[in-house]
């Protein structure tokens, strides 16, 4: 099929749905007979620092699953400071514009929005070279940006946000929307560019999942991701109420918020919470074989996101308790996943809370299997995958149209 070039911000052994959005995506490209190249920065989300192994070095090139992956070098932060986090971006991105501009690469390449910058520095080279583009965004900045209150709707920053996506809109050959709200977005600037729906399916490779319920323990709620501003589990730790529930909350994860999470569960070990770090995927799936439901938050209803962990959970065939707005709730409710609460609305999320401590762990026990079942024939990256290859996109005679 070819060589491909990937670029991104995140990539494994990094943690979060951003990295494992793109492995999966590598993997199944390899998987179709293409040769496949990821560029990425060394290791250092979600804790932002540099992990052991890539400390002391400018770039490294290692080969993970017979993905080459080649790491070049990044100030890392995870600050809350937006100067700090705008460094990092562009330092990673000066580096890559070097890289670009000065080494032989593949004719297709794949770019990973957001962040905003880093596409666009990738896109600007990559079209000054005569690459073909293919763009996959899995938010859409400088939207988010606005509705997460990062960024000041008219400001000069907002202004610049603004012409750096419609620049890669534009330069792009086609373009992979993980909702079909991004999309729509998309062709409201872009009428005519070609728009491909490319969801965060999981590859857990699981025939199926063997729970262990123990019906006398309570209902364990659990939220496993990443802990920044914009999933808003802090907020949630502080609004849930579970002290008259015979259920509990359990977090799993890393990042901005951590610290504050940790200090308000030794405050307040009443609320039955527990928080247990960050764990590896396949440690994490086998200790959540004895959890029941799987909470799916975001602080505020951001247009065009779609949080992966619906996908990520469900496939495993834990029910969502989903509280994100906008087009998750769609996808929970149209395949009968679990159930919605308002997003940002504490009131409706604890009325949630009471109606399914009702139900008790027998019935949560055969709502898992409908759920897995239903996420098997609906959450299948394979045919995705197979999907956009008979369509032509990852192909060089597609992208010369």
């Amino acid at each position: 099929m070819g060589d491909i070039l990937i670029i991104s911000n995140y990539y494994p052994p990094e943690k979060g749905a951003a990295a494992n959005r793109i492995e999966q995506l590598a993997l199944k490209l390899h998987h179709n007979n293409y040769k496949v190249t990821v560029l990425c920065p060394l290791g250092n989300y979600p804790k932002g620092e540099l992990f052991p192994e890539y400390k002391g070095k400018f770039s490294v090139t290692e080969n993970l699953q017979n993905i080459t992956v080649k790491r070049l070098w990044i100030y890392p932060s995870v600050s809350k400071n937006i100067f700090k986090r705008s460094l990092s971006v562009l330092s990673f991105s000066t580096v890559l514009f070097f890289y670009l501009l000065s080494k032989k690469t593949p004719n297709k390449v794949v770019v990973q929005s957001p962040p905003l910058l880093l596409s666009f520095v990738s896109v600007f080279v990559l079209s000054l070279m005569r690459k073909k583009i293919i763009l996959n965004i899995s938010d859409l900045w400088p939207l988010a940006a606005i509705e997460l209150n990062a960024l000041k709707k008219n400001s000069f920053s907002h202004k610049i946000s603004l012409y750096f996506e419609q620049f890669i809109y534009s330069s792009a050959n086609s373009i992979l929307g993980q909702s079909n709200e991004i999309i729509t977005h998309i062709h409201s600037i872009f009428p005519a560019k070609k728009c491909y729906l490319y969801r965060n399916f999981p590859d857990h490779q699981v025939a199926e999942m063997v729970f262990e319920t123990k019906i006398n323990e309570p209902i364990k709620l659990f939220y496993a991701g990443l802990l920044g501003v914009a999933q808003g589990v802090y907020e949630l730790c502080k609004n849930i109420e579970l002290q008259k529930l015979n259920i509990e909350l359990h977090i799993f994860g890393d990042g901005a918020e951590k610290s504050q999470i940790e200090d308000l569960i030794k405050q307040h070990p009443e609320r039955k919470i527990f928080f247990h770090g960050m764990l590896e995927r396949t440690i994490l799936h086998e200790k959540l074989k004895t959890f029941d439901i799987a909470i799916v938050p975001l602080k505020t209803r951001i247009y065009g996101s779609v949080p992966s962990k619906i996908f990520e959970y469900g496939a495993l065939g834990f029910p969502i308790l989903y509280f994100g707005g906008g087009e998750g709730e769609t996808i929970v409710r149209e395949n009968k996943l679990g159930w919605v609460a308002q997003v940002g609305n504490f009131e409706s999320l604890n009325s949630t809370l009471i109606e399914f401590s009702k139900i008790g762990k027998s019935e949560i026990q055969n709502m898992k299997t409908t759920v897995f079942e239903s996420a098997e024939q609906k959450f299948n990256l394979n045919f995705q995958i197979k999907e956009l290859i008979n369509k032509g996109v990852f192909s060089m005679l597609f992208c010369l149209l």
